[in-house]
């Protein structure tokens, strides 16, 4: 029992990837869960971790132990929620990763009024724009746009597909012309969304009479997140690149106007996908909450 604990602290670091991170998912001090991995260490007579001051990575004997050890964690956690499932009520935890702007205008949106049914199911969301790999990092759930996942995957549609807007203030357009294409965006401040997964910017397509071009655009400010795109841009700092729900209350009421609007993008949907031997009752409550109602289905 005391190898197994040792484990489950090992594959927790490796998971996050912090000490810090993992002892506070395990409700224990950094210090007790440093000396928990010494220890493995030293039974094993192996170093498993390679660690610095900023980040802490596994070597290739941890790696192989991580790969062989990680799976069967998930599948033990999957069997529990299972198991109490037979007590006549669901329970477990739900782990969710999905981007900002789906857990702002989907996730916690249908989960709010749901969690009142279910107290003994528990929810952790984690809001990050990167692509993740829900198996290696134990997630339960993912969200992002479009059905292009793995095929050992399932994907469940949460809503329908999407259309990007390019937009800007109208104090914005005061003293400068307003762009017809996207080659004219050149000669204004757009403003960018840079993409953790990858460190660079997103470049914005447009799609006009079956043509999809990219456009990288510049300007003076740069963002991880598109709330604040959206704020600099009803700020008058720039023009924006955003999806329709984001920008459409803002268009209404005039902070905002829609331009190219023949250029405009229509994207995939968000569906979130889960791993299919990851399957449990307490799972399917969830993504039944989280699914897109059949008669919106397109």
């Amino acid at each position: 029992m005391q190898y197994f604990d040792d484990l489950a602290s090992f594959a927790a670091v490796v998971r996050v990837g912090s000490f810090t991170r993992a002892a506070a998912q395990l409700g224990v001090s950094q210090s007790a869960l440093s000396q928990t991995i010494r220890t493995l260490e030293r039974r094993l007579d192996l170093k498993l971790l390679n660690r610095t001051t900023r980040s802490v990575a596994p070597t290739d004997a941890g790696e192989r132990l991580y790969q062989t050890i990680g799976p069967r964690f998930a599948d033990i956690e999957a069997e529990l929620a299972v198991l109490g499932e037979m007590r006549g009520k669901p329970v477990g935890t739900v782990r969710i990763t999905a981007t900002e702007h789906a857990v702002k205008s989907l996730v916690w949106p249908r989960l709010k009024p749901w969690l009142a049914q279910y107290p003994d199911i528990k929810i952790e969301i984690s809001s990050d724009n990167r692509f993740t790999d829900i198996v290696a990092e134990r997630f339960d759930i993912g969200v992002r746009l479009g059905a292009d996942v793995d095929k050992d995957m399932i994907a469940v549609r949460m809503a329908p597909d999407m259309r990007l807007l390019v937009v800007a203030s109208p104090s914005y357009f005061a003293q400068r012309s307003t762009p017809q294409a996207p080659q004219d965006l050149s000669d204004h401040d757009c403003i960018g969304l840079r993409l953790p997964t990858h460190g660079g910017l997103m470049g914005w397509e447009f799609t006009h009479l079956g043509r999809t071009v990219t456009t990288n655009v510049t300007g003076r400010l740069v963002f991880n997140n598109s709330a604040l795109v959206l704020e600099a841009s009803l700020a008058g700092h720039g023009v924006a690149w955003l999806p329709e729900n984001v920008v459409s209350e803002h268009i209404q009421s005039g902070h905002l106007l829609e331009i190219m609007e023949d250029w405009s993008t229509t994207y995939p949907g968000y569906h979130l996908y889960y791993a299919s031997r990851r399957s449990s009752p307490t799972l399917a409550r969830v993504v039944e909450a989280l699914r897109l109602p059949e008669h919106l289905q397109p």
